[in-house]
């Protein structure tokens, strides 16, 4: 199952939420405001890290762009909406909204 979180882990409580209900392989998907928890060096990157030890990460590369944010947690994959399209064709899809 993709994962996909579009809220700002530091105004809502979705991605807490969210991690309880992954599976491993699950990939998790960080889209609109929720790219803000993929930055690097902030409170959630050792959460991150850890996610990355059982799921692949990816973050919106347009969404990172449109916050300024250029350096992302290590491990963690910008992808295009090309690769969001291939992502929801290969994958039922949670939204954690």
């Amino acid at each position: 199952m993709l994962h996909t979180i579009n809220k700002s882990p530091f105004t809502s409580n979705t991605f807490q939420t969210s991690v309880r209900f992954f599976q491993s392989g699950d990939p998790v998907l960080f889209i609109e405001d929720g790219v803000y928890g993929v930055q690097a060096n902030n409170k959630f990157s050792d959460s991150i890290k850890d996610i990355l030890n059982n799921n692949p990460i990816y973050a919106l590369a347009p969404d990172l762009d449109a916050r300024g944010i250029s350096e992302i947690t290590k491990g963690v994959l910008s992808i295009s909406y090309e690769g969001f399209v291939e992502l929801v064709e290969k994958h039922q899809v949670n939204s954690w909204l």
